[in-house]
């Protein structure tokens, strides 16, 4: 029954990702970067300047698993396919965002007998290969520290390592996207120490299990406005004591033009010029299709910020 269901949902889109990776156009003069990507979210439509900007892409919402499968056993991909279909044909990377979270998952788990639940995920986990084999990146497991899935003991709990139910997560992941790059992503690292510390446990239990691929920090506006430069360094050098990558993976700052320029212009470049991490991608930049006020970088009417201009010229040179 279950191999059935899954075949049911998932034979067409096999069928579609194999077209499409016999028809990708290169688009290697895209976007603002050169040395390593800057993307930005894609939600139900591609924004007509997108490609101007960014060169990487990572759905909002349509690929987290509430928004997938509300209901029960009926998978709507629509926007999720809009934006794997955009990063393909334009040669961008593609992050699936996100498989295992505590927060955006089905309203109808939660009542499911823990057998029924390691079903349920392994059928998620599965149809989200079967659909995006060529994503480029998964954030496997997000925010661990803050939003434990409800379901989680049915995968296997804290366990011996405290984080078994994080083990199991990226085992089955790696099973499932064995040409992805399978990472963790979490808030609140980038401007406290000690989170980093806890951070990088599940980090290295991960890569002593050739898991892992990279370490997600996601750097909001709550944690970025007011974090010191040294603060930044300090949790960067922390994260890339494992040996692993960084993707920050959700920037944004907030503040009228003079502030939040003057925020870009301090503290993007601490992220850019580490040599550990190795692509950035921000969350949103058109006024009114932020999740936070005063984090766009694009107005309403189409003019650029300030902070914008100057990533256009730093970029340049960078």
């Amino acid at each position: 029954m279950f191999k059935s269901k899954l075949a049911k949902l998932c034979a067409s889109s096999l069928l579609v990702g194999s077209i499409l990776s016999f028809t990708l156009i290169p688009s290697a003069d895209a976007g603002l970067a050169r040395s390593k990507f800057l993307g930005n979210i894609i939600a139900g439509s591609v924004p007509s300047n997108f490609a101007t900007y960014w060169n990487q892409v990572t759905p909002e919402n349509s690929t987290k698993w509430g928004s997938v499968e509300a209901t029960r056993n009926r998978m709507n991909w629509t926007a999720a396919d809009t934006a794997y279909n955009y990063a393909r044909s334009s040669g961008f990377p593609f992050k699936f965002h996100t498989l295992i979270w505590g927060s955006q998952e089905p309203g109808w788990i939660g009542s499911l007998s823990a057998a029924d639940q390691k079903a349920e995920v392994l059928q998620w986990i599965q149809a989200s290969a079967s659909k995006y084999p060529n994503a480029a990146f998964v954030d496997v497991v997000n925010e661990p520290l803050h939003a434990k899935p409800s379901y989680r003991n049915a995968i296997g709990g804290d366990g011996a390592t405290g984080w078994d139910w994080v083990i199991w997560s990226f085992q089955e992941a790696r099973k499932a996207f064995p040409n992805s790059k399978l990472l963790l992503n979490e808030y609140g690292i980038i401007s406290d120490p000690n989170a980093a510390a806890a951070y990088v446990q599940i980090a290295n239990l991960l890569k002593s299990r050739g898991l892992i691929d990279g370490i997600g920090i996601q750097c909001h506006q709550f944690n970025m406005d007011t974090v010191s430069v040294s603060t930044m360094r300090n949790v960067l050098n922390t994260l890339a004591s494992t040996g692993l990558p960084i993707y920050v993976s959700e920037l944004d700052m907030t503040g009228d033009d003079a502030t939040q320029l003057a925020r870009y212009k301090e503290k993007f470049p601490v992220l850019w010029e580490h040599t550990a991490v190795k692509g950035v991608t921000l969350w949103g930049y058109i006024e009114g299709q932020t999740w936070k006020a005063n984090t766009h970088l694009i107005t309403s009417s189409g003019t650029e910020r300030p902070a914008l201009k100057w990533l256009r010229d730093y970029l340049a040179a960078h």
